[in-house]
């Protein structure tokens, strides 16, 4: 199962995003485990200073808006 997390101070763009992704994955059926992270303290841990970011396993795949629904079905490929 993939591991997401969508960091950000809960904006409306960070809604979006985890709704997208949550989306795509159903569409797709696909296993996921999604998490909303707004403290800034792990935020800044990763190294983004742009939000949303996205988190996948571990790694920042996107940073600094909504990721295109494109790279969300490749995320999930």
């Amino acid at each position: 199962m993939k591991q997401f997390r969508v960091l950000g101070s809960g904006c409306a763009s960070c809604k979006q995003t985890m709704a997208m992704i949550e989306q795509v994955a159903a569409q797709r059926g696909v296993a996921i485990g999604l998490e909303k992270v707004e403290s800034l303290q792990q935020i800044v841990a990763y190294g983004v200073l742009s939000t949303p970011a996205v988190v996948l396993d571990g790694v920042v795949v996107h940073a600094g808006g909504i990721p295109a629904r494109e790279q969300v079905e490749q995320w999930l490929a």
